[in-house]
């Protein structure tokens, strides 16, 4: 039970201090290590497609083990050594490893761009948080992107680590978080990483399936918390969630733009080529700045509920099993 005590007690201290400037990051770790292996990989196997996507396998295997396995020896042997020290770490972790705030706080840097300053600041301040080209975006399109990303990051960066910690406590968290970075930094669909990256795409699909959509009904929910459109949010939510080209990213932008009662996604530019794109949601109003403020609301309420959830899940996985 101490594992849930950490989620509870890292999520509160997640939404008071978020993540300091001055304290390194473990994801920051695990992305150096994905860099470092990929380096190594890439001059062990032949620039073939076979051989790439070894490669790409091996990076996994390995991420995989060391950025779940090395936190869990830790975790194993200091929860010997004293319980608390033990659950310190765990939530120490754990407040590292959620995203609540520093979420809020960046895509709020674009927000106020938008109202007190130029376009130029505002692409700059997107540019940040998003993978797509931002250099010739409109208000509307910066304001579009800056809330496709707090909802998509309320499963990734929120929900579903909450989601793994409940399952297994934080060393779980960690091995998520080693998935989702691998995806972020080689799942391109491009000539560097078509082959090499696609393992680590695969991976993270399967590692999202299950809270990527508990994620999007928790939001479907939380946005009668917040007095946004639930009705309509549930409702582009069962139309909409499949509306992407990953299995899983359409599932939170569904249930946000429902209840934003706004259309979002649609046709992007990434690295100057243009990707054609469904759109989510339906324009029942434009897309405006004070929406980036709306997603923020409508993601803490969700990250909210979703803890209540997870803590009783994790508890009663935890009595079924006793352990």
């Amino acid at each position: 039970m101490y594992s849930m005590l950490a989620l509870a007690a890292g999520f509160i201290i997640d939404l008071i201090i978020g993540d300091p400037r001055w304290l390194y990051h473990p994801v920051c770790i695990i992305g150096k290590l994905i860099s470092f292996l990929e380096k190594i990989l890439r001059k062990i196997f032949p620039e073939t497609e076979r051989g790439e996507l070894l490669a790409g396998g091996v990076e996994v295997l390995l991420v995989c083990i060391l950025s779940g396995g090395i936190p869990f020896i830790i975790l194993y042997y200091l929860y010997r050594l004293s319980p608390w020290a033990g659950f310190a770490l765990e939530t120490f972790w754990c407040a590292q490893l959620l995203a609540a705030k520093s979420l809020k706080e960046e895509s709020m840097k674009v927000y106020d761009r938008l109202k007190n300053g130029t376009i130029e600041e505002a692409r700059h301040a997107v540019s940040m948080i998003v993978g797509r080209d931002t250099e010739n975006l409109t208000e509307e399109g910066v304001t579009k992107a800056a809330v496709e990303t707090v909802a998509e990051n309320s499963s990734d960066g929120v929900l579903a680590p909450m989601f793994y910690m409940a399952l297994g406590g934080v060393w779980l968290m960690f091995l998520y978080k080693g998935i989702n970075t691998m995806d972020s930094m080689l799942g391109y669909k491009n000539d560097r990483y078509l082959y090499f990256g696609r393992c680590a795409a695969r991976l993270d699909d399967v590692a999202n399936y299950i809270p990527s959509r508990i994620s999007g009904w928790l939001m479907v929910a939380a946005s009668a918390l917040v007095k946004l459109d639930v009705k309509n949010a549930a409702r582009i939510y069962r139309r909409d969630r499949r509306n992407h080209a990953s299995p899983n990213s359409a599932q939170t932008e569904a249930a946000m733009a429902g209840a934003l009662d706004v259309q979002l996604a649609g046709n992007a530019f990434y690295f100057g080529k243009l990707y054609k794109k469904p759109t989510i949601g339906d324009a029942q109003r434009p897309v405006e700045p004070e929406d980036i403020r709306r997603a923020c609301s409508l993601l803490y309420a969700t990250a909210v509920l979703g803890v209540f959830v997870f803590l009783i899940l994790g508890i009663c996985i935890r009595l079924l099993f006793k352990v």
